[in-house]
């Protein structure tokens, strides 16, 4: 990918597009998950701000609290205290149908083990998450797959696909409808180096092109791309 222009809109000078309010943010987070056990305190006290323009690594042992802040981040939970705020406006009171728009709209996800569907062409499983929208998205669906570099591969299955294509047609899934962040979990997780550098080089454009990235990982390459990371030890995160 080249140019001037990311896969969701023009790059500003210095290709930042930082704003105020944040597009998603944590504010004194704190969960806690009620068990056979006991209580377990997942996350204490974490406030974030995403930033637009921005890729941001979160670092940290297993079972350090990143899969849960990702879960916030995305919406899929609520905190025990504390507040998570969208463009500056609280979803607390949010129904499960408004949060599942924003999630649609506003928020992509990249996991590791892809999630593509294998009986589905790329182009089929970029366009996914658009089924239920009027609009027709099979031209931006093959634009995102140019754009990474997979416009000859339009009408595969996943298993017609390597480990890294793959990646690349669940990176443009996450974009089909222009989101403002995208949570990425593990991006480089089934990825061998060389595959990782081109995938991560793809996460750094998106990025450029305005939207904020947040990359949970456990992979020093992904914090050799990343603008900011972050580590959470024990549920506490420090800079």
């Amino acid at each position: 990918m080249s140019g001037t222009e990311g896969p969701t809109g023009p790059e500003n000078a210095g290709g930042k597009m930082n704003e105020s309010p944040p597009p998603l943010q944590l504010s004194n987070v704190t969960k806690r998950y009620e068990g056979g056990g006991g209580t377990v305190t997942a996350l204490k006290d974490v406030s974030f701000a995403v930033t637009r323009g921005d890729v941001t690594a979160i670092v940290g042992p297993s079972g350090s609290g990143k899969s849960t802040m990702l879960n916030m981040l995305g919406l899929l939970d609520d905190p025990t205290t504390g507040g998570i705020e969208l463009s500056g406006e609280p979803v607390a009171g949010l129904s499960e149908h408004e949060r599942t728009d924003i999630r649609r709209e506003r928020i992509g996800f990249v996991f590791q083990d892809f999630h593509l569907i294998p009986t589905l062409s790329a182009a089929r499983n970029v366009r996914l998450p658009t089924t239920f929208l009027e609009r027709d998205y099979t031209d931006r669906a093959i634009d995102l797959l140019r754009r990474v570099g997979l416009g000859d591969r339009l009408e595969h299955t996943p298993d017609e696909l390597s480990g890294g294509q793959k990646q690349r047609v669940a990176i443009a899934r996450s974009l089909i409808n222009e989101p403002d962040v995208l949570l990425a979990d593990e991006p480089t997780g089934n990825l061998d180096r060389d595959t990782g550098v081109s995938v991560l080089e793809e996460i750094r454009t998106i990025a450029d092109g305005g939207v904020g990235v947040v990359a949970v990982t456990h992979d020093e390459l992904v914090t050799e791309f990343a603008d900011r990371t972050v580590e959470l030890t024990d549920g506490v995160l420090r800079d």
